[in-house]
């Protein structure tokens, strides 16, 4: 049966990632196909709720460089949307005596970009942000990297304006429309899906937990663990501590990790979690309930970090879909050129637009720039059994 090529580029996973490649592909002029297996903005993958941290504080100068690309990626997408994708909150570090993590990694690499910041004790923190005065956790001992570019962007609104500006610059975008199979034919590749067969100049795989289904077919496999995570709303009978201006960003930087958000999105209460916390699970059988021992964690350590009388919590779930190393993968595939993939290793989403600017490159022929070697497919630390070990970063 012959098939004539349809578009130039297909998109198979419409999430974060997935809807900003569709965007930045339609925004090089690139004739865009889409398919997404659930309805849009569904709740079953990783890119729903209101927000997601954005941050230039990471533990190596590579990830600190990069995410100066991230904040450019996504101002690129509210000069077009006229829409704000970033929200500046400052956002503190905590490290509490003997830490899990080791701050020098973050100091050492932010210094090594020229990033500023400032590293700050438990005393200062509770002045500058009295609401971590109302716990025990913050005690003089406890040290904190202030970074003031740290931020917010909205995870299932920004989704939503990158599929709309994609479709807005040509983009064909199909949802409820599961792909069966992936199949490379000389220099071009066939979408199966149950309408029929999508000829197209090139791939770009943004399925997150769902990829290996597709890779399958090429004889590839990558080693993923998928968690089922939640978050936690907890309403507050007085939220002005906790808004924004008044209350960072944080992130408890030991093991258990667990992070936090001023009030955004959901304007009734303050939304916490515990990173890498869940259980794994199948994407396709898990459930949607709470778990009740991770609410009880959070819940017990949000008590102890700001206090007060917080009531039981809203909670939600997603998926974290974790590689061996924890690092992204962003690569053409091995003997398949014309199909790129990317997984964004559970904290992906900050990057988003700028995976979809670095996938449109990759789709469209340009050369692999260096940023990008430390996620090739071929990296050995992402073939390793998985590690949980190796998370904890």
């Amino acid at each position: 049966m012959t098939v004539a090529r349809t578009a130039d580029a297909a998109v198979i996973g419409l999430g974060g990632l997935g809807s900003a490649a569709a965007y930045w592909l339609a925004r090089r002029g690139a004739s865009v196909v889409g398919f997404e297996q659930f309805e849009q903005g569904h709740l079953r993958g990783a890119s729903h709720d209101h927000s997601r941290i954005i941050r230039r504080s990471y533990h190596t100068p590579e990830y600190v460089r990069l995410a100066a690309g991230a904040y450019d990626a996504w101002r690129a997408v509210e000069a077009e949307s006229r829409q704000r994708m970033i929200t500046i909150t400052g956002g503190v570090d905590l490290f509490p005596p003997g830490a899990a993590i080791d701050h020098r990694t973050y100091t050492s690499s932010l210094d090594a970009e020229g990033v500023p910041y400032e590293w700050i004790d438990g005393a200062e923190i509770r002045r500058r942000w009295p609401a971590f005065a109302g716990g025990d956790l913050v005690t003089d001992d406890v040290m904190g990297v202030y970074s003031p570019q740290t931020g917010i962007v909205p995870a299932g609104p920004g989704t939503r304006v990158m599929q709309d500006l994609a479709v807005g610059r040509g983009a064909t975008l199909h949802f409820a429309t599961p792909v069966r199979a992936i199949r490379p034919v000389g220099g071009e590749v066939d979408v199966v899906t149950d309408e029929g067969v999508t000829r197209v100049g090139s791939v770009v795989v943004t399925a997150d937990a769902w990829t290996n289904r597709l890779l399958a077919d090429l004889d590839l496999r990558i080693p993923l663990a998928v968690l089922k995570e939640q978050v936690s709303y907890f309403p507050q009978a007085e939220l002005h501590p906790f808004g924004v201006g008044r209350f960072p960003v944080w992130i408890w930087m030991d093991d258990p990790s667990f992070y936090g958000f001023p009030v955004f999105g959901d304007l009734t209460a303050v939304k916490g979690a515990e990173d890498c916390g869940g259980r794994e699970t199948d994407p396709d059988t898990r459930t949607f309930d709470a778990d009740h021992e991770m609410e009880g964690r959070l819940g017990a350590f949000m008590q102890r970090l700001v206090g007060g009388g917080w009531a039981a919590p809203r909670t939600t779930t997603c998926l974290y879909t974790l590689t061996s190393d924890r690092d992204f993968v962003l690569d053409r595939l091995p003997g398949y050129p014309q199909v790129s993939v990317a997984l964004g290793a559970a904290h992906g989403f900050k990057f988003a637009s700028w995976f979809g600017r670095s996938l449109a490159g990759l789709a469209c022929g340009d050369p692999v720039g260096a940023e990008l070697a430390p996620f090739a497919f071929t990296r050995e630390s992402l073939h390793r059994p998985i590690d949980r070990a190796a998370w904890m970063v």
